[in-house]
């Protein structure tokens, strides 16, 4: 069988950290995952996530994450059964995560990260990588393939 998940979305808040009465740390947040399509004159719907995090995930995501990181999480998907205030029966279903990684930039006022479509913040380093060009036909040499090979 398997049981894979693998998502990636911003914090929907500030994650808290939480004890266990056994001393394990837990903490259970939610995170907006954008649809890749958008219909005809309507604005982009979002997916809302439950996740909770064990151990060193939990204390690892409430130190370096807040409200709006995006956070990348892979896990496997959990179902429980418990009863609300009223007696009545549900069921949750949330992603319990395996690993926890940063995903992309936080956005800062004023500018907007590239991997989240718009214009790259401005750089005060002169751009290293070489530009793009088409190269030619005497660029290539030829190579002599007569000879034997040594395998």
């Amino acid at each position: 069988m398997l049981n894979v998940v693998a998502i990636m979305g911003r914090l929907v808040a500030d994650p808290e950290l939480k004890t266990t009465p056994a001393g394990i740390s837990v903490c259970t947040f939610r995170i907006a995952c954008d649809r890749n399509f958008v219909q005809q004159g309507q604005q982009r719907q979002a997916d809302f996530i439950d996740v909770v995090a064990w151990r060193h995930n939990a204390d690892f995501l409430c130190k370096y994450f807040a409200k709006g990181s995006m956070v990348a999480v892979q896990g496997c998907l959990q179902t429980r059964q418990y009863q609300d205030r009223n007696g009545s029966n549900r069921t949750a279903v949330e992603v319990v995560a395996d690993s926890l990684s940063f995903a992309g930039s936080n956005k800062k006022p004023g500018r907007q990260a590239v991997d989240d479509g718009g214009e790259a913040p401005p750089s005060s380093s002169p751009e290293t990588a070489p530009a793009y060009s088409q190269g030619s036909a005497e660029d290539f040499a030829v190579i002599d393939d007569n000879d034997d090979l040594p395998f």
